[in-house]
């Protein structure tokens, strides 16, 4: 029986030792005049005299007042450890219950607040509150049921909520605070909303779910709103967390996340002054989770050890003979006897501490204010506490781990070992910012967890490629700018394969680094061996690309191509740095990728478009591909040459509610066509879209009729337009419309064109082009002298000249050409080099310079050669040729 003598000698201790009690003791002295009967009934004496107050002030209120009657409970021992945590955690879910029906209300007061709740986790679940605690609630709602406003979704209305339940508890004043609250606990917090729907809430579980979210669901509880629905979630993922079978690799996360913490908390492991209570070795998270995996193992098949409380589950635990009863025992003494000394650290000025003070005289403060007497005398109280933990828990670590070590020292050993030889600080710096989480990818308890299970095979990836040093740069950059990092740390865990690919990608390829930073999950399309595939028909990738278009939204199929087209297109790079595939069939299947693209959305578009403005009778629109796209060559960074065209009347009008005339129907019709294929969506950038070959380039109108084109090409094209035109073939519009375009092309090549110098005027131009855009480097296969721009300028001047070898894919252009004897048969073997280097480069050295030592190895087996120097020798010896064959050409007749 506690005396009044020694509940007045906890207020006097209270008073004189902690600056917040004082505080609240003076702020409501009616607190102090009987203390017996306050104690009574705490929250409602808490409560008292708050009623006329707005919720909010009224709960900050009825918090400040139940803070002193806890305290004094506690410290004059009228209260034990389970009611002092029991009052606290009734208190917190009473607050968030209010809380969430005052948001409710607030927005529509006329309908009964349901469809909203909150699921207390950590230790609100477990009715374990400490003193000064925060709460980590995962807020659920019903869409079906939710009220909400006129014309607002469900969605946006329980994200309001939310904001506003977080602002009831959170916002501070002169009356302090209620709670602080935590919403990272929620699924894939950096990258979902504050409140999820509850399918999708049980879909994550089911499905997506970490280990250590089996554990924190151990302790979940259906606390405030709707608890009806609250208990359906909880009911639907209870198999997610407790399963028949030994999860081992559940309990390896929980151990892995013991280790990370000892690690991150180094400074707080030595027991003394500055010990960390929560997180030190043999502290209070290593009773949690000593019982946790106790109960991961065992609770799946008996019930009876679920229960949510650490003590209770100790007791559980020892009754079915799972853990020895002493060591039950001196677990559940130990577990008091530091959450004891946090709560007493926590009295002194409400903050969220757990560590003892550094300083000898605030330890002293502590202790006075317990009344054990001294600092000294606190430590000799939990020092025997934390020792017995640290050995009882060591005892169920396994004696190695393949993680990555969080001492320094440590780190950088194993650092140089995997091959960071060369600079392993820099290395150990990166990942000391990942741990840190400094990034907002990085920031959830997942994405930590997730990082973890993954750094010691990801970074012996990186230490083995050619170059660590850049690879990890790369990765940072990559890890800098996602949204969420977590789907790709468990791609990479689920494929070990993948980490040597991403390696390589990230060593050798800053193209298609960039493109991870900003999608990690173009790394899905690889985890398929057909990935390395050469890509199929272009109408098999348009079926793919049209997937569902049929009722697919304009901009969802927008997405959708987007995504297929930056996978493939991904992917065939990754064939190249992986040498599973030929540079040359590479560059083909980027040109068939592109085609389908603008098969797709051109089709899509034209019929949106038809939506508004109707349809022309016999008229449609006809898409003429030049440059790369029509020879069908492309490379990673290729943009695509376009003329739009159209048949019929260019005199009539179109038959929708708003009727345009023929000629602003298709340029209008074109410019929404450009913007399906080069604006970014959210699933990224597409193409760049360039028109200036149309008929009197950007002069000219955007889309003109197939006769217009083909009187401009007879009667005012320049020699370098027929050039151009060499390589032009219809890639949209019906079968007769396309042979229409074939037509004119062919007619035109042949002959049906102005008579001109076509030899002289193509070298003013090759000179011209010379003077304005030279080489970007010193490896340019295109600008350089000799490089594919010469060899072009060969191939389509002796086109032209002799009215034969027409052919829009310059290899077979060649090739005829070279059967005829107007060109060397070399020229075959120095378009296939040339173009191999272009499409290697764009991906390894994307501004033509020479690539890092590692890198060039690549390119030479690439390209077929044995080594570095045969890359220069016969790039010399290849520019050598094509500049002699088109000076030859451009000086006096092909030979």
């Amino acid at each position: 029986m506690v005396t009044t003598a020694a509940i007045f000698d906890a207020m006097a201790r209270a008073q004189r030792h902690s600056d917040f009690l004082g505080m609240a003791a003076r702020r409501f002295p009616d607190l102090l005049d009987d203390p017996l009967a306050l104690l009574a009934d705490p929250i409602a004496a808490a409560f008292a005299g708050t009623q006329d107050f707005a919720e909010g002030k009224a709960l900050r209120l009825a918090r400040r007042r139940l803070a002193w009657l806890v305290a004094i409970g506690d410290l004059s021992g009228s209260y034990d450890f389970r009611r002092v945590t029991a009052i606290l955690t009734r208190f917190a879910d009473m607050a968030l219950d209010r809380a969430i029906r005052t948001a409710m209300l607030e927005r529509t007061p006329d309908a009964e607040p349901g469809g909203f709740a909150a699921i207390a986790l950590g230790k609100q679940g477990s009715f374990e509150l400490n003193y000064s605690s925060d709460i980590d609630p995962v807020l659920i709602f019903d869409p079906q049921t939710l009220p909400c406003r006129p014309r607002e979704a469900a969605d946006e209305a329980a994200v309001r909520i939310g904001k506003r339940v977080v602002d009831l508890l959170q916002t501070r004043d002169g009356d302090g605070y209620v709670l602080r609250v935590d919403l990272r606990l929620r699924p894939s917090p950096e990258a979902t909303p504050i409140a999820l729907p509850v399918d999708a809430a049980i879909g994550y579980y089911e499905s997506q779910a970490l280990p250590w979210e089996r554990a924190a669901y151990i302790r979940a509880r259906a606390a405030a709103g709707d608890i009806a629905l609250g208990q359906r979630f909880l009911d639907a993922i209870r198999p997610f967390i407790w399963r028949r079978s030994l999860d081992f690799g559940a309990i390896g996360e929980l151990r892995e996340i013991t280790s990370r913490i000892r690690d991150h908390y180094a400074q707080g492991q030595a027991f003394g002054p500055g010990y960390d209570l929560k997180r030190g070795r043999g502290g209070i998270r290593e009773v949690e989770f000593f019982t946790q995996v106790h109960q991961l193992i065992h609770g799946g098949r008996d019930p009876e050890l679920r229960a949510p409380a650490t003590l209770d589950a100790l007791e559980r635990l020892s009754e079915a003979g799972w853990v020895e009863p002493e060591t039950a025992r001196a677990l559940g003494d130990a577990y008091v006897a530091l959450r004891t000394a946090e709560h007493r650290v926590q009295m002194i000025d409400d903050r969220q501490t757990h560590c003892l003070p550094e300083d000898q005289a605030a330890l002293d403060r502590v202790a006075a204010l317990d009344g054990v007497g001294d600092g000294a005398a606190l430590l000799a109280w939990l020092r025997p506490h934390v020792d017995c933990v640290g050995r009882l828990y060591d005892a169920i670590e396994p004696e190695a781990s393949d993680r990555l070590p969080g001492d320094d020292a440590a780190l950088l050993a194993r650092l140089e070992a995997i091959g960071f030889d060369d600079d392993p600080e820099s290395a150990a710096q990166r990942i000391a910012v990942w741990r840190q989480a400094r990034y907002p990818a990085l920031r959830s308890a997942a994405a930590q967890a997730a990082l973890e299970a993954v750094l010691p095979g990801l970074m012996a990836a990186l230490g083995g490629a050619p170059q660590p040093a850049a690879a990890i740069v790369r990765l940072d950059a990559m890890l800098a700018r996602l949204p969420s990092a977590i789907n790709f740390f468990r791609l990479i865990e689920a494929e070990p394969g993948l980490a040597r690919l991403l390696s390589a990608i990230l060593s050798h390829a800053p193209t298609l680094a960039e493109q991870l930073g900003r999608r990690a999950d173009l790394l899905d399309g690889l985890i398929d061996a057909s990935a390395f595939d050469a890509v199929g028909t272009v109408e098999q990738l348009a079926a793919d690309m049209a997937r569902g278009e049929a009722g697919a939204d304009y901009q969802a199929l927008l997405d959708h191509v987007r995504r297929v087209v930056n996978e493939r297109r991904f992917a065939l790079g990754a064939q190249i740095v992986a040498g599973a595939a030929d540079p040359l069939d590479v560059a083909r299947g980027y040109a068939r990728v592109a085609e389908a693209a603008v098969e797709v959305l051109a089709r899509a578009t034209v019929t949106e478009f038809a939506r508004a403005h109707g349809k022309l009778p016999d008229g449609e629109l006809v898409i003429l591909a030049l440059g790369r796209l029509g020879g069908g060559a492309l490379t990673h960074a290729s943009d695509l040459d376009l003329i739009y065209c159209f048949s019929g009347d260019y005199a009539a009008e179109s038959d929708g509610a708003r009727p345009l005339g023929a000629v602003h129907y298709y340029n209008r019709l074109a410019q929404r066509v450009t913007a399906a294929l080069s604006v970014a969506t959210a699933s990224g950038p597409l193409y760049d879209v360039d028109t200036r070959l149309r008929p009197s380039g950007t002069q000219g109108p955007l889309a003109v009729s197939l006769d217009g084109f083909a009187q401009y090409q007879r009667e005012q094209a320049w020699t370098w337009e027929h050039m151009a035109l060499t390589r032009a073939r219809p890639v949209f519009g019906s079968p007769s419309a396309r042979a229409q375009a074939g037509a004119i092309i062919a007619a035109v090549l042949e002959g049906d064109r102005p008579q001109r110098d076509v030899r002289s005027e193509a070298a003013a131009m090759r000179d011209e082009m010379a003077a304005h855009k030279p080489p970007t480097g010193p490896l340019d296969a295109k600008l350089s002298p000799g490089g594919l721009v010469d060899l072009e300028f060969a191939v389509h001047t002796v086109q032209l000249i002799a009215r034969t070898g027409f052919n829009p894919r310059l290899d077979r252009a060649i090739a005829a050409l070279a059967a005829h004897g107007l060109l060397p048969q070399e020229f075959v073997a120095a378009h296939d080099f040339l173009t191999r280097l272009l499409v290697t480069l764009r991906l390894v050295a994307p501004d033509a310079g020479e690539p890092p030592e590692s890198t060039r190895l690549l390119v030479a087996r690439a390209l077929s050669l044995p080594d570095w120097p045969a890359v220069v020798a016969t790039f010399a010896a290849t520019r050598q040729e094509v500049l002699a064959t088109w000076q030859k050409i451009s000086k006096g007749a092909p030979q």
